[in-house]
């Protein structure tokens, strides 16, 4: 019996280059500032930067294959891609679209005309998707049950839905199989306030909507499950990104900051907070960096490492945006100081996908852990 491979958590020099790309990018298209300045004026998805990101580095087709028109790149590209993302608290569909709906698809039968067709769209750009479910979905649960099937027509309504707004195709978990819907005739999409405007979510009825099926019951709750797995990796890797957004910029600021004659940074109770997170974000990124490693190798241990990353790098993520509110003082608080546009991703994060509760509970199943005794 052969050893699996040693998991490497360093950056390779192709994703350290892909960082580099995105980073480039965003920041002259979509830094904090620049996201704030388009919620006061209402836009909560920037359709022209996604447009950009697909066209030029490709970001919404990386995890489709070159045979289906995509890049054939792994999860592990696509962590690095997130991490980016959640650095600049990007509003862009690429959860939704780039990661949920399209693991979904190539969890299907890929040469099946209808999937091979929508991968394409989607790995060109010209067509954004949705994964109908709720933001709070997790894998591991059972098969959702909220819309119904007819003569090839859906029916039934899916709360929270991330990136519908933004979305052309809806691919739906209805009557035990996987459909695709094209947004318009007997489809409504009713956009919600939600705690963080970066990620928009959505109520979606389906009224009578023409459906197209992509997989039976033979194959849909795996494609599914796998799905929301590999979504669950990836938003950890998201996660790291906003605690290090907020570990970064709360370390500039108290060496900045001065109070007493002296920068507040070098106050030995500021520095053992700072150092508490930034031991935290350590961690983090051991665990993310493991369960995206993981997602692109299939490794058996999956569904351990993302839970382990899950539960972990969200309540990461919400400690360091806290303590960069709390560390900034007086303006941390202020609506025009974007760090509370961390603290909402990072909240929304929180619950997205699965709380760090429930990954927990399933981990104990996952590895046999004992729970309490009555």
């Amino acid at each position: 019996m052969t050893s699996p491979a040693p998991t490497n958590l360093l950056y390779t020099d192709v994703e350290e280059a892909l960082r580099s790309s995105v980073a480039d990018l965003l920041a002259k298209r979509s830094g904090p500032e620049a996201v704030l300045a388009a919620l006061d004026s209402g836009n909560t998805h920037d359709t022209n930067l996604w447009r950009t990101l697909a066209e030029q580095l490709d970001v919404a087709g990386l995890l489709i294959p070159e045979a289906l028109g995509g890049v054939g790149g792994s999860a592990r590209e696509a962590a690095v891609i997130a991490e980016e993302l959640g650095r600049a608290v990007t509003p862009v569909p690429f959860l939704g679209s780039a990661v949920l709906a399209t693991s979904a698809l190539l969890a299907c039968d890929t040469a099946a005309e209808p999937v091979a067709k929508l991968l394409a769209a989607l790995a060109s750009g010209d067509t954004t998707a949705a994964l109908a479910v709720p933001l709070a979905a997790m894998p591991g649960t059972a098969f959702p049950d909220a819309v119904t099937v007819a003569d090839g027509r859906l029916t039934g309504t899916v709360t929270s839905v991330v990136d519908a707004g933004a979305a052309d195709v809806l691919v739906v978990p209805a009557g035990g199989g996987l459909y695709s819907v094209a947004v318009g005739d007997g489809v409504t999409v009713t956009g919600l306030i939600a705690l963080d405007r970066t990620r928009a979510i959505a109520d979606v009825t389906f009224a009578d909507a023409p459906a197209d099926l992509l997989a039976g019951p033979e194959t849909a709750a795996a494609a599914l499950d796998s799905a929301l797995t590999t979504g669950a990796g990836i938003l950890a890797s998201e996660q790291l990104g906003v605690a290090e957004w907020c570990l970064d910029t709360t370390l500039r600021y108290v060496k900045e900051r001065f109070q007493f004659g002296r920068a507040v940074g070098s106050f030995q109770a500021l520095k053992h907070r700072l150092a508490d997170v930034w031991l935290e974000l350590v961690t983090a990124r051991a665990a993310a960096r493991y369960a995206a490693d993981c997602l692109a190798t299939g490794r058996a241990d999956v569904d351990v490492a993302v839970s382990i990353a899950q539960s972990h790098c969200s309540m990461v993520a919400v400690h360091a945006a806290e303590e960069a509110i709390q560390l900034h003082g007086g303006i941390g608080m202020t609506w025009e100081h974007p760090a509370h546009l961390f603290l909402k991703r990072a909240k929304s994060d929180e619950i997205a996908l699965g709380t760090p509760g429930r990954h927990r509970a399933r981990l104990a199943g996952l590895i046999d852990l004992p729970g309490p005794v009555a």
